[in-house]
């Protein structure tokens, strides 16, 4: 089994790791490009590559414990249903960091931790809003995985959406869902608080990798142009995790391509930089 960063640390045991990696190579649903399905072993491989140092602390001194990879076999509410029971393992030991697949992969995992925690807000990093009732008649797809969050009565920051359709532009004013498009954040200084007044102290951050512009990870489904750049990215990140407890993270939608290496380790390094970010904010 691949394991995150397994090339620099030794063996370890759950209860040794604050960071609990869970690999869900799920795809069902995608509507463009496929090969989500792969994203996890990808960014595990390419793990191995990255530098323990991230350039300001060492997040794995924290412990990071990888998983079994849930079994994505079968109808998606079971595929759900085990996420679901693999983030509540996780969580019992850590924060869960889950490596998807598709973008509907983060609803088991707010299943989970909603029971654990009551109400968390969640931070979203994506191209699109995925506020869409349903998706080709089916709840379950990546482009409604927000529209199942608000259902759990889960707020919902959205950073960098720039295609969307009309229903979730009234979804989005329905709900009041605060946001700052990638319009916005490529034409104007980032603020200096991030989320809103009365957002959660405890957040859940899901970041798309298509949220990043196309220049930082093309392989993705629908790589839209005009993303998130890669340090406006981390600042961003840095901005969201201030003053808040984060209790648990994704990086989701990558499809890997044969031969672009740069795409799988963005993701990983970006899944590191997450932790790093987490670890400095701790209070």
């Amino acid at each position: 089994m691949n394991k995150f960063l397994a090339s620099e640390l030794e063996e370890t045991t759950p209860e040794q790791c604050r960071f609990q990696v869970v690999p869900v190579p799920f795809e069902a649903t995608v509507s463009y490009g496929g090969g989500t399905a792969e994203g996890p072993r990808a960014i595990l491989e390419a793990s191995d590559q990255l530098e323990l140092w991230d350039g300001e602390s060492i997040p794995a001194n924290e412990g990071i414990y990888t998983h079994e990879a849930v079994d994505c076999t079968g109808p998606t509410e079971q595929v759900l249903a085990r996420i679901e029971a693999a983030i509540s393992t996780a969580a019992e030991y850590g924060m869960p960091v889950m490596l998807g697949g598709e973008h509907s992969v983060t609803l088991g995992a707010l299943r989970a931790l909603k029971k654990k925690y009551g109400t968390f807000g969640i931070v979203q990093f994506d191209a699109h809003a995925d506020l869409r009732k349903a998706y080709e008649g089916n709840p379950y797809s990546h482009a409604s995985v927000m529209h199942r969050a608000l259902e759990l009565e889960l707020p919902v920051f959205q950073l960098g959406v720039r295609a969307f359709c009309t229903e979730e532009v009234a979804v989005r004013a329905k709900h009041n869902i605060p946001h700052i498009d990638a319009k916005e954040l490529a034409l104007s200084p980032l603020p200096d608080t991030l989320l809103p007044d009365g957002f959660p102290e405890n957040i859940y951050i899901t970041f798309d990798v298509d949220g990043l512009d196309p220049s930082v990870i093309r392989a993705t489904g629908t790589p839209v142009p005009g993303g998130i750049q890669w340090w406006q990215a981390i600042t961003l990140l840095e901005k969201a995790v201030k003053g808040r407890n984060v209790v648990g993270c994704d990086v989701v939608e990558l499809a890997p391509q044969e031969g672009d290496h740069a795409s799988d380790f963005a993701a990983a390094q970006l899944t590191y930089s997450m932790l790093g970010i987490i670890q400095r904010s701790a209070k």
